[in-house]
């Protein structure tokens, strides 16, 4: 059976994960592209998927035959791919392992998947997202992760309350401070072996109650002529230095 009109029922619902308040009540997202919904099958994620007709599917899962204009009803994009999935939430909201990366409030979607893309690559064990953060599964973060997002634990959270649980478990809070803090490049290894990296939001930075309550702060050496650093370039920069391999 092929799909061919936008009013279809299963359709209708799933356009509405376009919004962020339907993708948390249901706990859904939509991904796009063959990479994509590669990602997520290998991963364990996919509900449902649609093709175009002449598409050729190359993963083991049933599927739904849509039409373009039954496509473009679901897609983010401005020319349609040729598969999308429905995809679920990682419901899990347990903090994993010895190297965590916290983010307070930052808001571009760009900046999140930048960041996620190099956690994964410089072994961090978990991202704690604060609940003002972005939405981990709005389109562009998810494009701009190419996938890394089902690759990491990724966690949303109280921030004051998990900063002061991790810190009685032994994990050492670094926060940034280019005026009082430690250069990034100067940490021993046992430094680098518990801790909680806690970034803020790209306007105004930590906030003064989750500043309060970093052991350590960081800052990276640069030419005196840049102010600042965009914060997934800074994450990515801490996070490289922190990474003890």
């Amino acid at each position: 059976m092929v799909i061919t009109s936008v009013m279809n029922n299963k359709i209708v619902e799933y356009e509405k994960l376009k919004q962020p308040k339907y993708r948390k009540r249901e706990h859904l997202f939509i991904v796009e592209g063959e990479h994509l919904v590669e990602e997520a099958y290998k991963n364990n994620r996919i509900k449902e998927v649609f093709v175009l007709e002449d598409y050729k599917i190359n993963i083991d899962v049933p599927y739904t035959i849509v039409n373009e204009n039954v496509m473009a009803k679901l897609s983010s994009l401005d020319t349609v791919s040729g598969i999308l999935a429905i995809c679920t939430y990682n419901d899990n909201n347990t903090i994993k392992g010895n190297r965590i990366l916290m983010l307070d409030c930052v808001q571009d979607p760009g900046n999140l998947g930048t960041i996620i893309r190099s956690s994964l690559a410089f072994n961090i064990d978990t991202i704690v997202l604060s609940n003002d953060s972005v939405d981990l599964y709005n389109p562009k973060v998810i494009r701009s992760t190419q996938g890394m997002l089902f690759g990491i634990n990724i966690v949303y959270t109280d921030l004051d309350k998990c900063i002061l649980d991790l810190k009685n478990k032994n994990y050492i809070i670094y926060g940034t401070d280019v005026n009082d803090g430690i250069d990034a490049r100067k940490l021993d290894k046992a430094a680098k072996e518990k801790f909680v990296l806690v970034m803020g939001n790209e306007g105004r930075g930590l906030s003064s109650n989750v500043k309060d309550l970093c052991d350590k702060f960081l800052y990276i050496n640069m030419n005196s002529k840049v102010e600042s650093l965009n914060v997934a370039v800074a994450t990515s920069i801490l996070i490289y230095e922190l990474d003890n391999r």
